[in-house]
This record gives C-alpha cells, structure tokens and sequence, in this order.
C-alpha cells in the first residue's frame, strides 16, 4: 500500500475546511452565490456612459471607484453585479465593444474562501478576521495585560449604541506629541481593523526589544481606534458581507446609512460624494451628522495641540495617499509628503515587494469630499496618510486571512518609516 505523503498537511487541509465552513454558516444574511465581480477600463466617454447607463437600470455595487459617478476614460473600474443580471452585463460589454475581465466568478466561494486560516477557534487571533464582541474583548485584555503601555477609553457611541474603544499607547511622560490612527471607517474593509490589531500587537511584543518600536513609544503616543464604523462592521458579519456605511436611519427614505469617510466638512459634499441616501457614498445630512465622525472628529479637536500625524487605514488598492481628495489643488506640503509617501512606500516593498501608489488622492485616484485625511490636514495635522491595503482587485474585499499576516507585516514598515520622520521632524 502506498503510504500518504505528508498526512499532517491533509489533517490541516480538512479542519481549515471545517473551520470555514463553520465561520461561513455564522455569516447569516444574504447570499452571494453567482455574483460576479467585473473589471472594465473604459476607453472613452462614450464607454463610460454605458456604465452609467448599465448602473441606471440594474443594481451594480462599485467596489473601485466607490461610485459610478467617478468612472473616468482610461480608469480601471471594478463592480459587482447580482447572479441573474451578470449575462446582461456580460451581452452589454460585448455588444459594445469593451473588453472585460470577471475578477471573482463567485462571490459566494469567494467570501468562504477568505477563512483559510490555520487559527479557527473562537479566540481572538490576530491572524484571522475578528468580528467586534471579539476585538472589543480584547480592547479590554491588551489594556489589563500591559498597563504601562496600553490604556482604554471611550470617546463616544456610535448610532446603535455600541461604545467606541480608542486605545492609547505609549510610556508616560510629559508634553508628549501623539499620532492618531483608525481603521474600519468602510465596514467591508475587514483587512483594515486586522491592521489596527497588529500594530497594537506589534508594539506591546517589541518595546524594549525593537530599537524604533521603543524609541516610538517612549516618545510619542500613539491613539488607535481599531473600528471606526462599529454598526457597519457588526452588520458585515450578521446580515450583509458587502455592506460599506453606517447603520444611521436617514429622514424621508427608508435607504439606510451615510459613507463615514464623506462625511467630515472637507469641501463636504462638493464632489465625489452623493446626496442620495441610497447611494453608497451618500455624504450624510450634514458634516459630522454620524455619531462616529462626530466622536472621532471632537476627540481630534481636543487634542490638535499634540496630534502630529493621522493615519487612517483602509482597503484595497495598494495605495498610500495624502490631501487633497477634495480638490486637484496641491497641499502647501505637497513636495514633504510625496517625499514621506514615496520612502514608506519603498519601505513597505521591502519585505514582499508589494508595489504602492502613491500621491495625492484626487489626482492618484479621483475626486472625493469629505474625507477624514483632508480635514484632518486641515486642521493642521501635516502629516495626514491614507493606507489602502492589499491587494489590487484579485480578490478585493475578501481577501484570505492566510494575507493578514504579510500585509500587516509590509504595513508596519511604512507606519513606523512615518512615524519615525514625524518624531525626527517635531521640533
């Protein structure tokens, strides 16, 4: 009888299987069987207007730009159709000449796929996708475990009631200078609280080993504020996998939600952005009209003497970005910020050769309102960065947690690169 190779990479195999499935059956709400992802770069105007016009009789989610609104000639553009209309979509394209690609032939299989992790236990891990009684248990156990370094507030709550958990890190001194960081503004991003638990993570194991990580945390404190967008996020892991805003009712419409991230008075609501609360940019009824903004924002507001630096984090794309969003008009620090975004970037690419973008938002991407990087810019917070993690479209917003490590790894490269100038660049 031939003997099995390797018996133990089969057993691995077989409860990574199991464990998937389990995690999938606790995603109740809609199914994504059959839906696909598309990519499309349309060549001309006339291309883009039948993306108008395929978004004006059909449901179509855009995933790259958030909106059909922002869809450009020659711009890469990524959108999810249901199962039933992806022929329509399909005869559409090639009726009229443009080449396509189906990123993700089933987004169901997808989604299940995305638990491929080793670590499938109902324990937090920092190697698979948490969902939030679990990250805000461990809120709670990082701060109990590290009181010299780690302390837990509340800065508000959000719509559903939930309190928001900020987390601040550092050894205590006096006059120290600060770097504030969020993730989960966009509740599908789930790579971007992975991130936020990795860094914490990464600080409390390396201080006093890691010269920078020390140096850091000796002198500068760091606020994180894991999930931005705790109700969206929540609504991820129960209802909707693909759900991006906030989970506010809004007057007059029974559409749900307001994009957090067009929702700060940075040329609030100008371009980029929507006044539907259908749409999913909708920039909300004011700025700050979201508890989560509001909280986020006053808390900022409390602290510009010693905020140096924002970083927000979100995904995908493989792009580090800095004001403006809101206008193709060039920030008073463009030639400092490029310089800072190009070297992390560099330093990012160190370790997986994960090639980033980088540059101003508006012109690296496009044109959007409303945005949390340029007001905090604005408020006098120079260095202002926007991370969109991986990857590039392969698999979006479901990347497998098999990436969470590498790419949390690649990232805390440039967040300390940053981090790092902003300390030598204080005084």
């Amino acid at each position: 009888m031939k003997q099995m190779k390797n018996p133990l990479t089969k057993m691995w195999a077989l409860l990574v299987l199991i464990g998937a499935a389990s995690v999938s059956a606790n995603l109740q709400g809609l199914s994504f069987d059959g839906q696909k992802v598309f990519r499309v770069i349309p060549q001309n105007d006339e291309q883009v207007e039948i993306l108008n016009f395929l978004a004006s009789i059909m449901e179509v989610d855009f995933w790259q730009p958030d909106s059909v609104t922002l869809v450009r000639p020659k711009t890469q553009v990524d959108f999810r159709v249901e199962a039933e209309k992806s022929f329509e979509v399909e005869d559409l394209l090639k009726e009229n000449g443009m080449e396509y690609q189906v990123l993700i032939d089933n987004l169901q299989a997808a989604l299940d796929a995305q638990f491929d992790s080793r670590t499938r236990t109902g324990d937090h891990s920092y190697e698979k996708y948490n969902n939030w009684d679990t990250i805000a248990a461990w809120t709670a156990d990082i701060a109990a475990q590290n009181p010299d370094l780690v302390s837990r507030t509340v800065i508000g709550k959000t719509y559903e009631g939930r309190p928001m958990y900020l987390l601040k890190m550092g050894k205590s001194g006096s006059d120290k200078k600060a770097i504030f960081m969020d993730c989960g503004f966009h509740a599908r991003e789930w790579i971007s609280p992975a991130f936020c638990q990795w860094f914490v993570k990464e600080a409390v194991e390396t201080y006093g080993k890691d010269t920078v990580m020390t140096t850091l945390l000796d002198k500068l404190d760091f606020y994180v504020l894991p999930v931005v967008n705790i109700d969206g996020y929540v609504y991820t892991w129960t209802n909707d996998r693909m759900w991006r805003k906030t989970r506010s009712k809004n007057a007059g419409t029974t559409c749900i939600g307001t994009d957090p991230n067009r929702n700060f008075d940075a040329g609030w609501c100008t371009v980029g952005a929507s006044t539907s609360p259908c749409s999913s940019t909708y920039c909300g009824s004011a700025p700050e009209s979201e508890k989560e903004t509001k909280a986020l924002a006053d808390f900022i507001r409390e602290h510009l003497s010693t905020i140096k630096a924002y970083l927000t984090i979100h995904s995908y794309s493989q792009l580090l970005l800095f004001p403006y969003s809101y206008t193709y008009s060039l920030p008073p620090d463009y030639q400092e910020l490029n310089s800072i975004a190009r070297a992390a970037s560099k330093e990012l690419a160190s370790l997986y050769n994960t090639e980033y973008t980088y540059g101003p938002g508006a012109k690296t991407i496009y044109l959007a309102a409303g945005g949390s990087d340029d007001w905090a810019y604005d408020q006098g917070i120079k260095y202002s960065f926007t991370f969109e993690l991986r990857d590039t479209g392969r698999y979006g917003f479901l990347l497998p947690e098999s990436q969470i490590k590498p790419t949390c790894e690649e990232t805390l490269l440039a967040v300390k690169y940053i981090a790092n100038y902003v300390l030598e660049h204080l005084y």
